[in-house]
């Protein structure tokens, strides 16, 4: 009994582990899109053509794998779920998110985006039942003093400004929760599929009636298209694999290396300085991404091995 029990417990932290990279992958991903945004907006392009074009052009290479690769796409309920997870939380996450840009700092809007780790963990205790273990709420606090320290200072805003951040923690925390529970039946890649096609359906008809600034020249195209390979297919479909392993709460604290990402890539590309607090905030992020993924525990209340279905 003892030597099943051994077993066991290897390979659920082996599963932690690899989960534990499919999101640090993700977060890599998701944290370059900044700097590939910066090009694109540098070339001309307005964010409403940027985002349609994202989603475009990722939906159009996930949706030839799944075609060539002939893969089963997502049906009935489910189909429903992830399509509204595209076309409602994706839409609105980036609408709260970008128009709290015009009413507070970036340094305030990103710290209050990063709310979603601790947002998660708590809607997922309340509403699904999920293990809250005091390891895991440290690990939280801990990611999020992190974060905190790493966006620094520039921490200002009006009322409008801090009330469309929160919505856009808790937009992105409920699609969160929402996907964990869908990634039970549904494989990463057609999931994310998915999602994408119903995002670059909304993003279009808003680019239709807006007829936004469109990127110009080699740069701000290459800079888009790696939005949408990079930051988009790469990371989405490697964070819903990660989260099938390790659960919501997990998956979304881990999620907090995309602003050390972001600040490294930015010294290194665009001379930008790193702060003395970003250097500590880094460290304490990782810290919470070592501890959490080294911890031995079930995906307890989201997700059973016998239900899951990969590929």
């Amino acid at each position: 009994m003892g030597n099943l029990t051994d077993f066991a417990e290897r390979q659920m932290g082996s599963e932690r582990l690899v989960g534990a990279l499919y999101v640090a992958v993700s977060a890599s991903a998701f944290g370059a899109m900044a700097i590939f945004a910066r090009y694109a907006y540098g070339s001309g392009a307005e964010v409403v053509a940027v985002l349609f074009l994202r989603f475009f052009i990722a939906a159009l290479l996930m949706s030839g794998v799944m075609i060539v690769t002939r893969r089963r796409w997502p049906s009935g309920r489910n189909l429903a779920v992830l399509a509204a997870m595209g076309g409602i939380g994706y839409v609105g996450q980036s609408f709260s998110f970008f128009s709290a840009l015009n009413y507070a700092s970036a340094g305030l809007v990103a710290l209050l985006l990063y709310l979603y780790p601790f947002l998660v963990t708590l809607l997922g205790a309340l509403f699904l039942r999920q293990r809250l273990t005091a390891g895991r709420v440290a690990a939280v606090l801990a990611a999020l003093a992190g974060t905190a320290l790493t966006i620094g200072g520039g921490v200002s805003g009006q009322p409008m400004g801090i009330a469309l951040g929160v919505a856009a923690a808790l937009i992105y925390s409920v699609y969160i929760l929402v996907g964990s529970r869908v990634m039970a039946r549904e494989a990463p890649l057609a999931a994310a599929t998915v999602v994408m096609i119903a995002a670059a359906v909304v993003f279009g008809g808003l680019a239709a009636a807006t007829g936004p600034a469109w990127p110009q020249g080699l740069a701000g195209w290459s800079a888009v298209v790696a939005i949408a390979v990079v930051s988009t297919v790469v990371a989405m479909v490697t964070f819903f694999a990660g989260m099938q392993k390790l659960g919501a709460a997990d998956a979304a604290t881990l999620s907090t290396l995309e602003p050390v990402v972001t600040f490294v890539l930015a010294a290194t590309f665009l001379g930008e300085a790193i702060q003395p607090n970003q250097v500590l905030g880094g460290a304490i992020i990782l810290g919470a991404v070592v501890w959490l993924a080294r911890m031995r525990e079930p995906v307890a209340g989201e997700l059973s091995s016998g239900c899951r279905r990969t590929g």
